[in-house]
């Protein structure tokens, strides 16, 4: 605008020069204008941003939270927290409120250098799979070698090094296998401090991915070519053995062998897209071929007595296929064809429940029909499993006994939900709770008090989220939790105190909404406590006696921090507090948070603002917001975290903000979270608008007409939305893996938060209309500037909803960005540093009006090994803040 404004003045100078001395005018907006753009930002700062991409913060933060390993006999518990000095072990004891090294870390690194010849320091633990063992007066752990595995046979002296090239050769041709370096084991004594190197210790053999072991131990069921099977201990130890032996060898087809073992066949009418297996997703067809005949997982619920177990049969054979190929494939290009549910299809997936007795081997359908295509789950136990258990812990159906299954279906419209109990021997059905809704209807855990004597049940039925008390016949005792708040998860319950522990957002006062916390609360819906205040998002971890809890609470712009507490509330201890020094050091400042009202001047929105750290506030910067429209989350970020992209993106020279809209982060009222429901496409942009117009108002650093936005998936979605239903204030778009053509998007995500008509006919029969709005529709709209991305492999939101969009586009004469990412999936996998660069760049010339002025993306390049072996991201840390240098 400035350089127009001169060219004028220079083209009226020059005709007045030609023409003699006759008066020129000169338009008395050409020097304001001129004004006005000298105050705009529009030079990018590469060199600023390149320091604060996801990667490099991840390595300037080390340790954010606590996780604690809770012990089995006791209320103690162990954890490890990294920081600048390096990651220390820690022992609790909440009783005694101590807090003590697991070991000394100088002692250990000098036991470890003294036992295996490897140098250590007490900086640089390489400890891992640390497992309490002796009834928790000791642990086991695993140390890595700098040297690779022995060879079994005796190697004579000079051949050593023919051997590796020949190895080398070998694993090119996929006839050996990796080089492996050696692993040391240790037992440590807790109370002597005295390290022991185990020579001869074998590790427990890690269950392979197809084993569903019983809760005894006894079985272990699994899935080939559609069917179900088992083998008893015995066989299971068997192959274990064998299979251990088998992957020693240096040949790939010696690896890839299957002992042979007794196993038992259960069904035998399974078929492909009919399983009794999981269904086969992610493989390209030669890869299915390739893999028939081989074990594969089962998604099963155990009896806690491991006599019967059950599980959900789905029946796709009358599901449209959908496709993808991967072009980049090797050799040659690969087809991947999978069952896919679209919107208001007649034919869709249907789910049947059955279950299987280990002794007789029989099976029983239970008898669940009610709503047609409906969906059906199985209630399964709250387990907790310890970091020492050598098995995956089994999930476990609710009921204590083997006779009762608990179960959920649901309507295709999602507005009708029953809880039921089916007769684990009959099949039969009897229904406990029935809950009913005009819009979808969403649920929690079911938890069991008194083996079914009394449930627990979370509902929505009073337009918030709250739990309610059921007797084992379905009829109501009271209501638990109630008010203008949404409880979200229970943390712990304790039947014999008939005490809850939940955790809740919205209740306290002056707080964000979305901030959690822990209460407790008696069954009786008396005696509400909050247990964790404090103006924080809360995470909380408690232990399975529900005595303690270990709480780590942060927001975007403070430290985290974490505290051990009881379960009345008092703080016992602080346990710790993040080490961001190298982070502030860099330069880094924490974002800011605000709040807005909605487009219709009453909802209260909460954002998160991000500004550049060499922010110039006599200027006017772009302003670019961060959206997924939900319903499912709003990604409007709540505790500190060095993810995600906002920050880095604010330091090319943009105003960043991620803001909530109304039908969006279900943490809320029902109202707030179906404001969206029959409008999916629209329904969130006028609060994203109102957001945006209301901070430019606010600070005059803000550009209002140069709006930029961007998201991924539902964000995808909503930023192409954005620039196609308000053209004239949204000017630049990136939008990657949009479900722009929600009619092809996946059915249970579509019909649940747009809705789904169920109509019945005279004759009885029901069909089910669906009609949804579509961003192609508005493609004549388009103004601005707008990129679409997708993977070509992306089997959540196929390609072809990009694909069309972008038809759409063609069609209505638009010019526009398409990028394709080849080999990638919904989430661009290895390729996610390089997108960063692609969004930015984007932005940088479309709203800046700036760009690269290098084929090459030198921050990416810079930051990896040139050694044409491996390439390994490098971090440079810097401590002062400079300009953009001319670095192209």
């Amino acid at each position: 605008m400035q350089g127009r404004a001169l060219i004028k003045i220079c083209s009226l100078l020059v005709t007045a020069l030609l023409l003699g001395p006759a008066t020129v005018a000169i338009p008395v907006s050409a020097a304001p204008a001129a004004a006005e753009d000298s105050n705009k930002a529009t030079k990018a700062n590469y060199e600023l941003a390149a320091r604060f991409t996801p990667a490099k913060m991840r390595k300037l933060v080390l340790g954010t939270s606590v996780n604690p390993q809770w012990l089995e006999h006791s209320d103690r518990f162990w954890y490890s927290y990294e920081t600048t000095q390096g990651r220390f072990f820690y022992l609790l004891d909440p009783v005694k409120r101590t807090k003590v090294p697991l070991f000394d870390n100088v002692k250990m690194a000098a036991d470890l250098t003294r036992l295996t010849l490897d140098p250590y320091d007490a900086q640089h633990l390489p400890i891992r799979s640390v497992k309490f063992v002796k009834e928790d007066k000791a642990i086991q752990f695993d140390v890595e070698s700098s040297q690779d595995e022995e060879e079994e046979t005796t190697v004579k002296e000079g051949e050593r090094e023919q051997q590796q090239q020949q190895q080398q050769q070998q694993q090119a041709r996929g006839q050996a296998g990796p080089r492996k370096k050696k692993v040391f084991h240790f037992e440590y004594d807790l109370q002597t401090g005295q390290l022991t190197l185990l020579k001869d210790f074998e590790p427990p053999a890690r269950p392979p991915e197809w084993a569903s072991i019983s809760p005894d131990e006894n079985w272990v069921v699994f899935s080939r070519d559609y069917n179900l099977f088992m083998m008893d201990k015995a066989n299971f130890e068997k192959y274990q053995k064998e299979k251990k032996e088998l992957e020693k060898s240096k040949k790939k087809e010696e690896r890839e062998k299957e002992p042979e073992v007794a196993e038992v066949q259960l069904t035998k009418d399974g078929e492909q897209h009919y399983s009794w297996g999981r269904a086969e997703t992610a493989q390209s067809d030669k890869d299915k071929l390739k893999n028939k005949g081989k074990r594969r997982p089962v998604s099963i619920v155990w009896s806690k007595d491991s006599k019967r177990f059950a599980l959900v049969r789905r029946d796709q054979r009358k599901v449209e296929d959908l496709w993808v190929v991967n072009s980049v494939a090797q050799p040659r290009p690969t087809i991947e064809t999978y069952k896919y549910d679209m919107p208001g299809e007649k034919d869709v997936t249907q789910s049947e429940i059955y279950v299987l007795d280990i002794e007789t081997k029989g099976q029983t359908k239970v008898k669940a029909e009610k709503f047609k295509d409906q969906t059906v789950s199985i209630l399964s136990a709250r387990t907790r499993r310890r970091p020492d258990e050598d098995r995956p812990q089994p999930s476990l159906w609710l009921a204590e006994n083997s006779d009762q299954l608990y179960f959920t279906r649901m309507s295709r419209d999602m507005g009708k939900v029953d809880a039921c109990v089916a007769d684990a021997r009959t099949g039969e059905v009897r229904i406990l709770i029935e809950e009913r809704l005009n819009t979808y209807i969403e649920t929690q855990r079911v938890e069991s008090i008194g083996d079914g004597k009394e449930l627990i049940w979370w509902s929505e039925r009073d337009g918030w989220g709250h739990y309610y008390l059921y007797d084992g016949d379905g009829k109501l005792k009271n209501q638990i939790t109630s008010g203008p708040f949404s409880c979200r998860s229970i943390a712990g319950v304790d039947p014999k105190a008939r005490v809850i522990y939940f955790t809740a957002a919205g209740r306290e006062q002056d707080e964000d909404l979305y901030y959690q916390h822990l209460y407790r609360i008696n069954l009786d819906g008396a005696g509400l406590k909050l247990l964790n205040p404090g103006n924080f998002n809360h995470a909380v971890n408690m232990n399975e006696s529900n005595k303690y809890f270990v709480d780590n609470f942060s927001r975007v712009d403070t430290t985290p921090q974490s505290a051990l507490l009881d379960s009345a509330g008092a703080r016992l201890m602080d346990l710790e507090t993040a080490d961001l020094s190298l982070l502030m050091a860099s330069g880094y400042r924490f974002p800011e948070t605000f709040k807005v009202k909605a487009d219709d001047s009453i909802t209260d929105l909460y954002g998160v603002i991000y500004k550049p750290f060499d922010m110039d506030e006599s200027k006017k910067y772009p302003i670019i917001t961060f959206v997924y429209p939900g319903p499912q989350t709003e990604s409007v970020p709540k505790a500190f975290s060095t993810g995600g992209d906002n920050t880095a993106l604010a330091q090319f020279g943009f105003i960043v903000i991620a803001v909530g809209n109304r039908g969006g982060n279900p943490e809320r009222s029902k109202w707030y979270h179906n404001f969206g429901y029959g409008n999916l496409r629209d329904y969130g942009l006028a609060d994203k608008k109102a957001a945006i117009e209301q901070l430019a108002a606010r600070f005059k650093f803000i550009d209002v007409d140069r709006v930029g936005i961007y998201g991924h998936s539902g964000g995808g979605f909503m930023s192409t939305a954005a620039m196609l239903v308000y053209p004239d204030f949204f000017k630049v778009a990136v939008s990657s893996s949009g479900n722009h053509e929600n009619n092809i998007y996946n059915k249970p995500w579509s019909e649940k938060h747009h809705g789904v008509k169920e109509v019945a006919g005279k004759d009885g029969n029901v069909t089910f209309e669906y009609n949804i709005d579509k961003n192609s529709e508005l493609a004549a709209n388009l103004k601005g500037r707008l990129l679409l991305v997708t993977g070509d492999i992306d089997n959540n939101v196929h390609p072809a909803n990009t694909i069309r969009m972008a038809q759409a586009l063609i069609k209505a004469n638009k010019r526009f960005d398409f990028f394709l990412f080849p080999g990638q999936r919904h989430g661009y996998g290895d390729m996610g540093n390089y997108w960063f660069w692609v969004k930015a760049d984007y932005f940088v010339e479309h709203l800046l009006g700036d760009r690269p002025r290098s084929v090459d993306m030198i921050e990416l390049s810079r930051e990896l090994e040139q050694n044409g072996k491996r390439e390994r991201q490098q971090t440079r840390i810097t401590t002062t803040t400079t300009e953009s240098q001319p670095y192209r």
